[in-house]
């Protein structure tokens, strides 16, 4: 294993301790914290409806972060997107390869290795990713709004780590 200094950019204000990376304040926690308080809700709620609710919520998160890291380093289009995976992957979710973007068309596939949800839960014959989801079409409708582009998507996931004979989570943006 070889490790490196974070590759994004983290300032910490000396007056509040808010972190910031880029254009917006960030959390910085374990993910053991993270995950087991996932794990706790999806217990009370059900995995379906707290789907449901996170879809709702990282979709609109998603949309908040594109715009404003667009805007913080003059990128649109297909670099947004990119740049959005690779901020993901740089905070510790996991690895998030692009495997195929079309924004006009509103399509494209992500691949996720190495995801944090499923280095908590294990292999337990099931989707536990879905978190992601609704981050993957709120990016997708935002940038292609900023474009003109009308489409409007939705994404869903198909296959985890978590499941047998699975090695890795693959996402799919479609149009509505």
């Amino acid at each position: 294993m070889s490790v490196h200094a974070p590759e994004m950019p983290i300032e910490v204000d000396a007056d509040t301790g808010v972190w910031t990376t880029d254009a917006l304040p960030m959390l910085y926690v374990p993910r053991h914290f993270f995950v087991n308080n996932h794990m706790a809700i999806e217990e009370e709620l059900g995995p379906e409806r707290y789907a449901e609710i996170l879809y709702k919520a990282g979709y609109k998160s998603a949309w908040h972060w594109c715009e404003k890291e667009a805007e913080c380093h003059g990128i649109s289009g297909d670099a947004v997107f990119e740049h959005y995976m690779k901020r993901l992957s740089q905070r510790g979710w996991g690895l998030f390869t692009i495997e195929q973007l079309d924004i006009p068309a509103g399509t494209a596939k992500v691949r996720l290795d190495h995801s944090a949800f499923v280095y908590q839960y294990g292999k337990v014959d099931r989707m536990v990713d879905y978190m992601f989801t609704g981050w993957f079409a709120g990016a997708m409708d935002q940038i292609a709004q900023s474009l003109g582009h009308p489409v409007r998507t939705v994404a869903r996931q198909t296959q985890s780590g978590a499941q047998t004979g699975c090695d890795y989570g693959l996402f799919e943006v479609s149009p509505l």
